[in-house]
């Protein structure tokens, strides 16, 4: 382990087991077990003090195929055997497992994505165990139908069954690892499927930990598997894998529309969950405060690396000026530091080459003409420590890319309108449509706008609020098909209908 991380590690006094676990080299988990099939190794980043943490294995096609059979035997094998219920109690094991190893699985998440250590325990690893124990319910409750034919001639028994759709690939993204895995985790083992799992090569260690505690809690080998390595590689090969009958994936949007065409190659079922551009309306009826503070936690969570940040805002003429005087201050408390830091807010972002795009869309602002209110200036003013901090920007329009473009930073763009209608019309101009906030104190201004509005996800005086029981998953650019709610289980599942011919027969007295 490198000097610089080990002084930060002893600095907020990491756990032994979590540097255990990362002061080595990490392979995949294929079939009940850890495996490294290559010598080759991709490095493992940390971002506070960029330097290498670990290596992790760059996988092959061969090593796809290797998870994708075993996951084939699982679904065929003991797991598929397995009563309902006897799957709700291991999934279930694995949730007590999660809070167990919560201190392990948050500071995993902290030094993989560089995210603050109090919102991996409070949002990351507490979703993810409220996700399974949502699902694990579920398990019970797959039922089909019986339905009495209303066109046949003669008696016929009409009904049908719910079966698990098969080998599942979930393709993850480094935002938040964790969380989105047990989005697609939970649906997906409650359906009874199997699971062969991409983490992004940039932060694989909390879906290699689950793996390893799945296995401690009695999952049978080959039911989770995890493949590490290049999305370009081993996400167009489990996309292309005849083996593979689902492909979940979280994403930027064109590499979900690359999968997409590849999945669809083999004609297998798809879920997209993609990026966003979330328009955020504030009327002359808002509470201010609310907003403000709101508007803050909605963009500049995980340092705005989040798909469905408000990172466009459209303010009432009225309230403009003061809207944008809280912003500032907001923006300017907001606590800046390292991710193990539980007092930090804004931490740094996931690598360097990604702040260098946040750099570029700051650049651009400032060259297309928005008017600039805090934050950083241009890239000659970054941080050793690769943190950006809050930026703001005001009367931003749409043809500025801060407005079109998603940036997936801590930057956000502000503007003034005059009507209602204008504010609709200017927040549904965009390619995406995954999220909205309205913020009023006007009951009928806030379910006018939210019918209004075209997205998959609206908040009211709130942003960012999640749910197991409420479905995610957006419109147009944004991608299709849900995660989390009642409505991902049929993303899990194949209906199959049944008709039985009732012989005919007489009766005698």
């Amino acid at each position: 382990m490198e000097k610089r991380i080990a002084s930060y590690f002893s600095q907020f006094k990491v756990p032994a087991e979590v540097i255990s676990f990362v002061d080595r080299p990490v392979g995949h988990y294929i079939g009940g077990s850890e495996v490294h099939t290559t010598s080759d190794q991709i490095d493992l980043i940390e971002p506070f003090t960029c330097e290498r943490l670990t290596g992790v294995a760059n996988g092959t096609v061969a090593d796809v195929d290797l998870a994708v059979r075993s996951a084939r035997s699982a679904l065929t094998g003991e797991w598929g055997r397995l009563p309902p219920l006897e799957r709700q109690r291991l999934i279930l094991r694995l949730a007590d497992a999660i809070e167990t190893d919560a201190d392990v699985l948050s500071h995993l998440e902290s030094i993989d994505v560089g995210k603050s250590i109090s919102e991996a325990r409070s949002i990351d690893v507490a979703g993810a165990i409220a996700n399974l124990q949502y699902f694990a319910g579920w398990t019970s409750k797959l039922d089909g139908r019986t339905t009495k034919a209303v066109a046949l001639p003669g008696e016929t028994l009409t009904y049908t069954v719910k079966e698990p759709v098969g080998v599942v690939a979930a393709i993850i993204p480094w935002n938040f690892p964790l969380q989105i895995l047990s989005w697609k985790l939970a649906a997906a083992l409650a359906c009874g499927c199997t699971i062969v799992c991409k983490p992004s090569e940039q932060t694989p260690l909390s879906a290699m930990r689950v793996a390893h505690l799945a296995a401690m809690v009695g999952f049978p080998a080959g039911v989770i598997n995890v493949v590490n390595g290049f999305g370009h590689v081993i996400g167009q090969a489990l996309a292309a894998h005849k083996g593979v009958d689902k492909v979940s994936f979280t994403g930027s949007t064109p590499v979900g529309k690359a999968v997409g065409k590849t999945s669809l190659d083999s004609m297998k079922r798809l879920t997209l969950e993609l990026g966003g551009k979330s328009p955020v309306i504030v009327t002359g009826k808002a509470n201010l405060d609310r907003a403000a503070s709101a508007i803050l936690s909605g963009v500049f969570l995980n340092s705005g690396q989040v798909c469905d940040a408000g990172s466009r805002v459209y303010v009432h003429r009225s309230v403009h000026e003061e809207l944008v005087h809280k912003l500032w201050t907001g923006a300017e408390n907001l606590p800046v530091g390292a991710g193990l830091d539980p007092a930090s807010k804004i931490t740094p972002l996931v690598s360097p080459a990604h702040r260098n795009k946040v750099f570029d869309h700051i650049g651009s602002a400032h060259a297309e003409g928005a008017e600039f209110v805090t934050g950083e200036m241009d890239s000659e003013s970054q941080r050793s420590d690769g943190i950006v901090r809050p930026t703001i920007f005001d009367n931003c329009s749409e043809n500025m890319r801060i407005f079109r473009d998603e940036i997936f930073g801590p930057v956000l763009g502000v503007s003034h309108y005059d009507t209602l209608d204008e504010a609709t019309d200017r927040a549904n101009s965009g390619d995406f449509g995954l999220a909205a906030a309205v913020y009023s104190e006007n009951i009928d201004e806030t379910i006018m706008l939210s019918r209004r509005l075209k997205a998959g996800n609206i908040y009211i005086n709130a942003h960012g609020l999640l749910d197991p029981t409420m479905p995610f998953g957006g419109l147009g650019a944004s991608g299709f098909g849900k995660d989390m709610g009642a409505e991902q289980l049929d993303g899990f599942l194949s209906t199959k209908s049944i008709y039985v011919q009732v012989a005919g027969h007489s009766t005698t007295d």
